[in-house]
């Protein structure tokens, strides 16, 4: 693949200063139209050989085009707010919305590279990173984002030319650092790498482009030739698409969980807590979790708890004892509800890693990343194919969060359909309780059995060793506050332990 690079392109002066103009006119009305149809978005991998030229060609891009569409992410070394969360975190809120331009320097392939040719990582976990990349850049893609991956390349030769050239001229001698010329001394040893996370990583939905550097005027002109033809192609192609009729989301329940709404059909819901028990437990366990949240080895990991539960099952209730024993400087709470446009815009787990917290941080879901498999599925918000793919995206997003060493925590509250409907009457005849209940919740409880075979769907294909699930018998909600702060402590004390 990288020998193919290696063939020595040149465009003379004259034949860039002709075709020039007209590249940047026809990229500038391509933008435009991608930025009306907000389609995309158009996200642009530059990588490669150290010294090849990707900051230069970044900047071209931008010279050409109008900069306020597109943001353009050099990742270097990680910051300190960057490494108290999971690896992925500094990506995703990089990514641009749709409708724009995102060009991303090095990005995941520069860290797979680095700790690999450094020996900070064996073989084994650059398996595992390459098996993660292909999974992001497969989401990217199926969230309709077009994944543009040049790889920048130049002989050993050429590199060690480019480098003594900035470093002769005063202008460009900052750009060259020890890294650069480390770099160097080990290309024969990085090469073989190349190819294989190029070959590994290259798919039919995101391929990669291997475009000789050595040549500033042919790497500039053939990298903004391709993105042009990518942004033609999705205003061309999309408007054809959305006319298409969308697939509902509510289908007949797949085979793999006509079983499992045992799961919460036997529940034992008539499970309670007297007075008295619920006050010493209440008192016990809170203060167990105040300890354990202000454990000094608490500092090296954080929480993540998502609720999720029947309407009026008491999430909101047993949220508020969990936050009674916690620093409220520690914690947000993050309630979940209708997406909002510049979320509309960005891939669907972007509103959830936006919240992810830091080492020694919790963040509480009042709902959460499973909507897209509970109501939008249900309600047909979505398609077919969008729900059925997230529950692999979900297990994917959860085992990054715990490999960043955070410690999730999924309860789902359960109450009888008749418990319910007490609970929803009760709420339009008391004052202070009346905005709790709406049109959308008498809706969604006609829809209670598509909805019992959702959930039971969900616990089946995402409670995971890392993440499992805790069913929480909630008619009697003193039982279910108790159980729900005695998971958090258990897990608490299970992960402080190891």
């Amino acid at each position: 693949m990288l020998a193919s690079a290696e063939i020595g392109h040149k465009i003379s002066k004259q034949a860039y200063t002709r075709k020039e103009p007209a590249l940047r006119n026809a990229l500038l009305n391509a933008q435009f139209d991608l930025s009306q149809t907000r389609f995309g978005p158009v996200l642009i991998i530059l990588s490669g050989v150290q010294a090849a030229g990707r900051g230069e060609t970044a900047n071209k891009l931008t010279e050409w085009m109008d900069p306020r569409h597109i943001r353009v992410v050099a990742f270097g070394p990680r910051t300190p707010e960057e490494a108290e969360r999971p690896p992925a975190w500094r990506y995703w809120r990089a990514l641009p919305p749709k409708g724009k331009i995102g060009i991303f320097l090095n990005a995941w392939y520069n860290e797979a590279m680095h700790a690999r040719t450094r020996g900070k990582i064996d073989d084994d976990r650059l398996h595992s990173h390459v098996q993660s990349i292909r999974q992001h850049e497969q989401m990217l893609t199926d969230e309709g984002a077009v994944l543009l991956k040049f790889w920048i390349h130049l002989s050993k030769a050429e590199q060690k030319e480019r480098l003594k050239a900035l470093e002769d001229d005063p202008r460009t001698r900052w750009r060259v650092t020890r890294d650069d010329w480390d770099a160097y001394r080990i290309y024969n040893r990085s090469h073989a790498l190349w190819e294989h996370l190029l070959r590994e990583t290259s798919s039919g939905d995101a391929p990669w482009y291997v475009v000789e550097g050595a040549d500033e005027r042919y790497r500039n002109l053939t990298v903004g030739k391709i993105l042009l033809d990518a942004m033609q192609s999705v205003v061309k192609a999309r408007p054809a698409a959305g006319n298409a009729p969308a697939k509902r989301a509510v289908t007949p329940t797949p085979p793999s969980v006509l079983d499992n709404v045992k799961l919460i059909r036997d529940l034992d819901l008539s499970k309670k807590l007297s007075s008295t028990e619920y006050k010493r437990d209440l008192e016990k366990y809170q203060g167990k979790l105040a300890k354990l949240s202000r454990h000094k080895r608490f500092a090296n990991h954080s929480l993540v708890l998502a609720f999720e539960g029947s309407d009026a099952a008491g999430k909101g209730g047993a949220i508020r004892r969990v936050t009674g024993a916690l620093d409220a400087r520690q914690y947000v709470t993050v309630p979940v509800a209708v997406p909002t446009e510049e979320e509309r815009a960005q891939p669907y787990l972007w509103r959830f890693w936006r919240h992810v917290p830091s080492l020694g941080g919790i963040t509480i879901f009042d709902r959460s990343w499973y909507g897209r498999v509970l109501v939008e599925r249900v309600e047909g918000f979505c398609t077919v194919d969008e729900w059925m793919r997230s529950y692999d995206e979900i297990n994917q997003f959860e085992e990054q969060l715990t490999a960043g060493d955070a410690i999730v925590v999924k309860f789902w509250l359960q109450i009888s359909k008749a418990e319910q409907l007490r609970r929803f009457n009760a709420r339009e005849h008391t004052a202070f309780k009346r905005f709790k209940i709406t049109p959308e919740d008498w809706r969604n409880r006609k829809k209670w059995n598509q909805y019992e075979a959702a959930v039971c769907d969900m616990v089946d294909r995402t409670s995971t060793e890392i993440a499992p699930w805790t069913l929480v018998e909630a008619e009697d909600k003193s039982y279910a506050r108790i159980k729900i702060l005695r998971t958090i402590v258990d897990r608490l004390e299970r992960a402080l332990r190891s």
